[in-house]
């Protein structure tokens, strides 16, 4: 419809009619839909690999280099191809020539090379891991490192008890199926890191509360890390010290950087949680690298690449910025890939 002749209308009138114009303007802009993201340069053929593992213990690797990096809050790809009543669990990055050490909830230990593990396509259903571990029914993997990461391993479950083990605890020694947690009297594991020469631990639970202090307060036997309310548990742990930033990712696709130097360590372990990331649902907590890659996968399986610059970092408590793009789904995992060696990661 073309607009009419509004000449001879009062000043009044024709200033009221402007003023709903300017507004129903704004609201057609606010309607309109987002622009799909701009997608950087995809990188040359690298041996870095995306490994990803379902809660019912599918599992599958893809070369780095063939998820296109997006801009932050695009809508990712389809990743693992996982029978209806599945969902990811996992998401880690290794090089080919790595051998994974794998955690489970039952508290046990594993080694597995990379290349054990059948290369494919971004969308593919990969293969159940139980045919190459022996797992119990049930028993589901809740974290993957590298080995040679750090000097120590921590290991964390979903109650809060923390235990710290030295590497060569699971080195080319180590028996297959060991457990360095009990889980009989701490319950299940929840999630394992790295330890590279850092100062504190950082443990977060998934109503977004956190904890940081240091890690020489942890003794042999293990102790307490942090508090939690009778609902909440822990997802995640990670190694920093005063210059770090955490990245911190909610179900509902949001994300922050939280910078250390505004998020006070405690002296020691076993104390109440503060407010890290304003949400209902935690579902990571990374170390941050300069120069690093953010992967986030969600429970429908899109997988998406950003880079982690992209997430403006804060000192203190925010709700977070749109990472990926989520319409009846959420996120479930995340994992950081560098080109320097790894600080840490979380199951």
């Amino acid at each position: 419809m073309k607009r009419p002749d509004l000449s001879e209308v009062s000043p009044e009138i024709l200033a009221y009619i402007e003023s709903l114009e300017v507004r129903l303007g704004r609201q057609a802009k606010s309607a309109a839909p987002d622009p799909e993201p701009e997608e950087r340069p995809a990188e040359p053929p690298t041996p870095i690999n995306v490994i990803t593992i379902s809660a019912g213990g599918m599992v599958k690797r893809t070369p780095r280099h063939h998820y296109t990096p997006q801009r932050r809050g695009g809508m990712g790809v389809f990743d693992i191809d996982l029978a209806q009543d599945d969902a990811p669990r996992v998401l880690a990055l290794a090089d080919i020539e790595a051998t994974l050490l794998l955690f489970t909830d039952l508290g046990r230990s594993y080694r597995l090379p990379a290349r054990r593990l059948p290369e494919t396509e971004v969308r593919a259903r990969g293969i159940d891991l139980g045919t190459l571990l022996p797992l119990q029914p049930g028993e589901r993997v809740i974290a993957v490192l590298p080995e040679e990461g750090g000097d120590h391993v921590a290991l964390v479950g979903r109650r809060g008890w923390v235990n710290v083990i030295r590497a060569s605890f699971v080195g080319k020694n180590m028996i297959p199926g060991v457990s360095y947690y009990d889980t009989e009297r701490h319950g299940p594991l929840a999630a394992a890191c790295w330890i590279p020469g850092k100062d504190d631990l950082f443990i977060a639970s998934r109503a977004g509360q956190a904890i940081r202090f240091p890690m020489r307060r942890v003794p042999n036997s293990g102790t307490l890390g942090i508090q939690l309310g009778r609902d909440d548990a822990v997802v995640g742990i990670t190694a920093v010290d005063e210059a770090d930033g955490v990245f911190l990712l909610g179900a509902d696709g949001k994300g922050t950087i939280r910078e250390m130097a505004g998020f006070r360590a405690n002296q020691s372990p076993g104390g109440q949680g503060k407010v890290a990331l304003k949400t209902d649902h935690l579902v990571a907590a990374l170390t941050v690298a300069s120069q690093a890659d953010l992967f986030v996968i969600t429970r429908l399986s899109k997988l998406i690449r950003f880079a982690a610059e992209d997430v403006p970092p804060k000192t203190g408590v925010v709700q977070g910025v749109h990472c990926i793009a989520l319409r009846g789904d959420e996120a479930v995992a995340a994992a950081i890939s560098r080109t320097a060696p790894a600080k840490a990661a979380t199951g």
